[in-house]
């Protein structure tokens, strides 16, 4: 049995989608920012805190977990600059609770949902692991405590572990059943969606002035199933003895501006978009695009999926989602 930390949120609730077919899957979820809605019916699901000894206790007495993935993270730049007590508390507090119990029951297979944001501010066009972290806020420092804490409890208590970078991702489960959905959505793709859909009245650019060919910020967008692999497959080699200790980006290699996600969002959508210039956001790169080398040459990995077909996927679950609400 696989545990799931965070499996009732946008990225858990994909993987689970996948890992299903070939595990038995343990969903753990306080709900404070996943759906009920998302949850498989084929799972089990536990609701309580990962950071709540009495919770990951039962869990570890009850199912005969072997790996554990972690999706759990609070994950809001801006809400972290503010209330960094929160992002450390959750993201690293409990996390080193998690961990000191798996070792308690002696799981010691881990996947750690990591981010871009542990590089800060760029001085490459294309991102390898190899280049230093050195985030700008509480949130990307929380990630890489954890990372670090990863490698000591390797070192110290034999703990194997893959930590996967991501980039951005985006899109819906080809099923159109769950999709991408935050509360508040500070998402691109979905803030566009939903503007095209009627939600929002205009879609705001931040930034125009960029050192990029349209002055708008770039970014490697993945589609949400072809993460959900990348932890797949990253799961296979901590079970198989292919791998003790990873670290890997997860993009697409190929960067696209605000401007044209927006214009193929009315693409594929057949509507114009009504746009709002803005000022810069404070702390945003210009660009940020990974090299999946690594991964690909060490697991077989790749994206598979280009941004026009992540949006597709998005648009179909959106529309569903709409008539649903009607």
């Amino acid at each position: 049995m696989i545990l799931i930390v965070g499996g009732a949120g946008y990225i858990g609730s994909h993987l689970v989608k996948e890992l299903i077919k070939f595990e038995k899957v343990v969903v753990l979820d306080n709900f404070s920012t996943g759906f009920h809605t998302l949850v498989d019916s084929r799972t089990i699901l536990v609701e309580g805190n990962l950071g709540d000894e009495n919770v990951l206790k039962y869990i570890f007495t009850n199912y005969p977990i072997k790996a554990v993935m972690h999706f759990a993270a609070n994950s809001l730049v801006g809400e972290s600059v503010q209330n960094p007590y929160k992002y450390y508390e959750n993201n690293v507090s409990a996390t080193l609770t998690l961990l000191n119990t798996m070792l308690r029951y002696n799981v010691k297979n881990f996947i750690f949902s990591s981010t871009a944001a542990t590089y800060g501010i760029p001085t490459v066009d294309l991102i390898d692991e190899e280049q230093p972290t050195n985030p700008i806020n509480p949130y990307g420092r929380s990630k890489l405590m954890v990372e670090n804490i990863l490698e000591d409890f390797s070192k110290a208590y034999g703990l194997n572990y893959i930590v996967l970078r991501y980039f951005n991702a985006a899109g819906a489960h080809e099923s159109a059943e769950i999709g991408e959905s935050h509360d508040p959505e500070t998402h691109l793709i979905p803030i566009i969606l939903q503007h095209l859909l009627g939600q929002r009245e205009k879609i705001s650019v931040f930034g125009t002035d960029y050192d990029t060919p349209d002055g708008t910020c770039i970014r490697d967008y993945i589609h949400v199933t072809d993460l959900a692999t990348a932890h797949i497959k990253a799961l296979h080699a901590l079970l198989d003895g292919q791998k003790q200790t990873a670290v890997y980006n997860l993009g697409n290699g190929k960067g696209y501006s605000v401007k044209e996600v927006i214009e193929t969002c009315e693409k594929v959508t057949g509507k114009h978009a009504n746009i709002e210039f803005a000022e810069r956001r404070p702390g945003d790169p210009a660009r940020l695009v990974a090299s999946s080398n690594k991964i690909f040459e060490e697991l077989g990995w790749k994206a598979e999926r280009n941004l026009e077909q992540i949006i597709e996927s998005a648009w179909r679950w959106h529309q569903r989602t709409v008539k649903v609400d009607a």
